[in-house]
């Protein structure tokens, strides 16, 4: 049934819960939660329930209220102690919004001992409270006793990263690998993480020792093939073209384009990407096929990126809270150590969670603010256009974000060339910035807008560079690449954020 049907439904029958919650799943998957939420507060007005208390949390939640998502967590708990799914909820907006669960994730730990996802919100719970060794070292004691835990592996990889001991990232598979030697879905995960890691030197002999092994797999042609493509000069190297069985061919698409590319095989490629749109139509393909076409002086690279519409550059310092405070709230706030497994930050820390979801006033009326300039860029941007990736998209849906993140870049530090595979609209927010050194370079930490990966090789400088300025926001399709150049020395205190595709 379409939302319309089930709130036409729930408003016949106010009090029955289980049309309500029926009423309150379909306004998650469609983006209806202020409309279902009246009911749901009416119906827990009469009668209390703490199913119906949890959904309201999990309305809540969906539009980055969590002020509210907790307070109905908290009553939902209340009225049904004994239930897993609202002792975790509780936990894990109480962590969302910036307070410390430890507390909240220990209760919910005691009710399922075993619950993976309730480990893994328990480590990250200690990493966010500052006490990340603590969180590594329990999701390294779980691994011991469940070696064939995969998502803890892979948890366990990207929180030691964090905590500046990327070089120990592995380490949990490759003892779990000494322990059961041919267990094939050990091998996958080890080569996902390296994946993630952008190691892919290692990917060819990963495979090598797990084959030597025993192990076999058809996924195994998948990781030859990506190996061949970032290493292999050949135009057509056979384990990236001839030799991959039918299970890789999918997944091997985007790693022949990039192959391509980066050997020079223009003509080659554009067929090819072609193929890939007609199939898929990911951030990263838009991408590749931007750099494809500028490559090859293709005029739909200007119905692609060339309206000056798609990019636009705002003053918020007006309308932010003050940026001292903002920098004072958000220094505190990197609490990690290291860099993540697949971000692109180079010398900085990132920090974890929806920073927009924190209930910090601070974060409240910087989120405002963000919302606020978001719906002005969305309402200038060109007339929709169906076939393309960012005009494609309904602009009557409130904002809602996909990911918001602070970054904090050291001393020389910068963001490679990468994209955002789940936006539609990504950022940059420039909050505190260093004094510019005698001698630097003119453009010294600016944004840069479509050079593309820098493993691609390719001899394409950035088409725009905008200058960083406090309170300066710069909104951009999640389509284009973007990097930054690196600076001398200082701090540079940003915010960055992705629009999610309207729904």
């Amino acid at each position: 049934m379409t939302f319309e049907a089930e709130l036409a439904c729930a408003s016949s029958r106010p009090f029955d819960p289980a049309a309500l919650e029926q009423l309150a799943r379909i306004a998650l998957d469609e983006g209806e939660e202020e409309r279902a939420l009246p009911l749901l507060e009416r119906a827990l007005e009469k009668s209390p329930n703490a199913l119906l208390w949890q959904w309201k949390g999990l309305l809540e939640r969906s539009i980055d209220e969590h002020e509210r998502a907790l307070k109905s967590f908290a009553r939902a708990a209340q009225l049904d102690p004994s239930d897993v799914s609202i002792a975790h909820g509780h936990a894990r907006v109480a962590m969302e919004a910036g307070l410390d669960a430890q507390d909240l994730y220990e209760r919910a730990r005691a009710l399922a001992p075993r619950n993976g996802a309730i480990i893994i919100g328990r480590a990250a719970a200690r990493a966010a409270a500052g006490n990340g060794e603590a969180g590594a070292a329990e999701l390294a004691a779980a691994l011991e006793q469940s070696p064939m835990w995969l998502g803890g592996h892979e948890q366990l990889a990207q929180l030691l990263a964090i905590e500046g001991r990327a070089a120990e990232a592995t380490a949990s598979l490759e003892r779990a690998l000494n322990r059961f030697p041919s267990a094939v879905p050990l091998w996958e995960t080890l080569l996902n993480v390296q994946l993630r890691r952008g190691a892919y030197p290692s990917l060819k002999n990963i495979v090598e020792r797990a084959e030597a092994a025993g192990a076999s797999s058809p996924e195994f042609a998948i990781y030859k093939g990506i190996h061949a493509a970032e290493f292999e000069n050949d135009t057509y190297p056979s384990a990236l073209f001839d030799d991959a069985p039918a299970i890789a061919q999918g997944p091997l698409g985007r790693w022949r384009i990039r192959h391509l590319l980066r050997v020079g095989a223009v003509d080659a490629v554009l067929p090819l990407i072609d193929d890939e749109l007609r199939a898929e139509q990911s951030v990263e393909m838009w991408a590749y096929a931007g750099t494809a076409w500028r490559l090859a002086g293709d005029a739909r690279l200007e119905w692609l990126e060339g309206d000056s519409r798609l990019v636009s550059v705002t003053d918020l310092s007006e309308s932010l809270p003050p940026l001292e405070a903002l920098t004072t709230t958000l220094r505190s706030l990197h609490v990690a150590r290291g860099e993540y497994l697949d971000q692109s930050v180079r010398g900085g820390t990132q920090t974890d969670g929806p920073l927009f979801s924190r209930i910090d006033p601070v974060i409240r009326g910087l989120r405002e603010a963000v919302v606020a300039a978001v719906e002005k860029h969305i309402a200038q941007l060109p007339p929709n256009d169906p076939r393309h990736p960012t005009l494609r998209h309904r602009r009557n849906r409130r904002a809602r974000f996909s990911g918001s993140w602070s970054v904090r870049l050291r001393s020389g530090g910068r963001h490679s060339n990468h994209l955002h595979p789940l936006g539609w609209i990504s950022s940059a927010l420039y909050l505190g910035l260093p004094p510019r050194m005698p001698g630097e370079r003119d453009d010294s930490g600016w944004l840069t807008l479509g050079e593309p990966d820098d493993l691609l090789g390719l001899d394409l400088q950035p088409w725009r560079k905008i200058e960083p300025k406090a309170g300066r926001l710069v909104l951009f399709p999640s389509t284009m690449w973007h990097g930054t150049m690196p600076f001398e020395s200082g701090e540079r205190l940003t915010v960055a954020f992705d629009v999610a595709h309207p729904r």
